[in-house]
């Protein structure tokens, strides 16, 4: 079994900043890609950035300049630095992760965090 847990949401005035962090535990025997993803009620999930276990990043155009996405693999964690949020950034962000669990059945399954609520208002 493995969890994913999402942290460091919360309300921030525009222009300000917010660190996401989000830890996958459990029966882990390789990360390949972690992401971030977000939603606005009633919208669809937009990507906002992964990166794989060799550090490789993506960071959907729309953030960059903006936001980064980083990694501790030793310790299966992940990182989104949110620099000069505005009031559309409001949404519920969302890890993933791509996961092997075990070397002998190298099968890649994808889990989900609950979310972390992030609010940017004066």
């Amino acid at each position: 079994q493995v969890q994913i847990v999402e942290s460091g949401g919360g309300l921030v005035q525009p222009g300000g900043s917010l660190t996401l962090s989000c830890a996958a535990s459990g029966t882990i025997f390789s990360t390949l890609v972690m992401g971030w993803q977000r939603q606005v009620p009633g919208n669809a999930r937009e990507l906002v950035a992964t990166i794989t276990n060799g550090g490789s990043t993506h960071v959907a155009e729309a953030f960059k300049g903006r936001f980064t996405i980083s990694r501790d693999s030793a310790n299966n964690t992940a990182y989104l630095q949110m620099n000069g949020l505005k009031p559309e950034d409001s949404a519920v962000y969302y890890c993933n992760a791509r996961i092997i669990e075990r070397k002998e059945t190298p099968v890649m399954r994808q889990y989900w965090g609950q979310g972390t609520q992030v609010s940017v208002s004066s």
